[in-house]
């Protein structure tokens, strides 16, 4: 399949209401179909995998396009040049969330990098920095003890992070405080003393995990018990 023939796809999914509120929320220079991430997963799988196709379609100035291309890729012929060339064409929120989960994650440099990006003084490579935590919060082989530095630095600076990067630090927070008793008491603890945090998502009705609730709710309390 061709470039030409995913745009085509696409147009024949488009979604009005989807667009009007694309539209209303100004996304930088990005055009969109209006179609949901649901639908995108089911069309990127219909297209199937193909890392060629994927890095033409990146390069295009349209949000369904570029997760589609996110979702073709083949994580294993992807390296760090391209990484680092994709990485500032992230940055609206949501499209920074796919790329995180869906391509990301999945490179085997991913945990190296993302070390070195916490610590740039780019807001997009901090902010996926950050956002890898979330997902490596869940590998088990990582040890408690890796966390803790992080934490620190956490609770020191999010309050005076850029919106996004506060959002990713917020979301790393929550999900860390899910591995264990530990972990959980130190993060509710973090979250108590820097206060509610305030993430600016656009004219829509987003707001950031509220930490302390989920932490400290019967149902994840039940988990370490």
């Amino acid at each position: 399949m061709k470039s030409a023939e995913v745009y085509n796809l696409l147009e024949q999914h488009k979604n009005v209401r989807g667009i009007g509120n694309w539209k209303k929320n100004n996304y930088g220079n990005l055009e969109s179909f209006g179609i949901g991430l649901t639908q995108l997963k089911v069309i990127a799988k219909k297209i199937g995998k193909n890392h060629d196709l994927a890095i033409d379609l990146w390069k295009e100035p349209n949000y369904d396009v570029k997760t589609i291309s996110i979702l073709i890729e083949e994580p294993k012929k992807v390296d760090i040049l391209q990484v680092e060339l994709m990485v500032n064409e992230a940055k609206m929120w949501m499209l920074c969330h796919t790329w995180v989960q869906n391509l990301f994650c999945k490179v085997s440099f991913s945990f190296d990098i993302s070390e070195e990006w916490r610590m740039s003084v780019v807001d997009i490579k901090r902010r996926v920095g950050y956002a890898f935590l979330y997902y490596l919060a869940r590998d088990k082989k990582v040890l408690d003890a890796y966390f803790i530095p992080i934490l620190n630095v956490i609770e020191k600076e999010i309050q005076q992070e850029e919106n996004f990067v506060k959002d990713a630090m917020n979301n790393a927070l929550f999900s860390i405080g899910q591995r264990s008793k530990f972990l959980n008491n130190r993060c509710i603890e973090i979250a108590r003393n820097v206060g509610k945090i305030e993430v600016n998502y656009g004219d829509n009705s987003c707001e950031a995990v509220n930490v302390i609730k989920h932490l400290t709710s019967k149902r994840m309390q039940n988990k370490f018990n």
